[in-house]
């Protein structure tokens, strides 16, 4: 049966869809954590390219997958957009704003280094794995911070990714 990927680098960043599903990790797997039932797959890769392309080889490569979202949060350059706030950066969707995003390897906090409105540090590399073998993926991120170097608490992860639930649960 196909199943839709959640892939998020923090468990913070997808804790509120582990909970609203009710899944267990699967201790088995090593690297990275995995999270699953019959419709849905959720790796929590850790930050970055290297552990992103890792934990979606071993997803694509063990289950069907139709689907898949990256979200988590982002940086934001513009200091006008609040905190908190939703985007969808690879489409056009009815009731989520859209922005522009860059992914860096290194945290930057230089505005004038960004030609994008937001920054991650997994986005492009989910996206070009994702696109080799299916059409179906979406990339969300909710606004963290104003290019903050000092990475934020969990719990404040955690809150901001319940804030905005409900504009994307349905999606999944």
């Amino acid at each position: 049966m196909n199943k839709t990927l959640i892939h998020s680098a923090l468990l913070c960043e997808c804790q509120i869809l582990i909970n609203y599903y009710k899944l267990k990790q699967d201790k088995s797997v090593q690297g990275f954590k995995l999270f699953y039932n019959e419709e849905i797959v959720i790796a929590v890769s850790g930050i970055g390219k290297e552990n992103t392309l890792s934990a979606l080889d071993y997803v694509f490569k063990n289950f069907q997958i139709d689907k898949a979202i990256n979200i988590g949060t982002a940086g934001c350059k513009d200091k006008k957009i609040k905190i908190g706030t939703l985007f969808c950066t690879n489409k056009n969707l009815e009731n989520i704003a859209y922005a522009t995003l860059s992914t860096f390897d290194i945290p930057i906090n230089d505005p004038l280094k960004i030609k994008t409105t937001l920054i991650d540090m997994e986005a492009i590399y989910f996206e070009e794995v994702c696109k080799k073998f299916i059409d179906n993926i979406l990339i969300l991120k909710v606004v963290s911070d104003h290019l903050d170097i000092k990475i934020p608490k969990k719990s404040y992860i955690i809150e901001l990714m319940q804030n905005s639930f409900k504009q994307w649960k349905d999606l999944i």
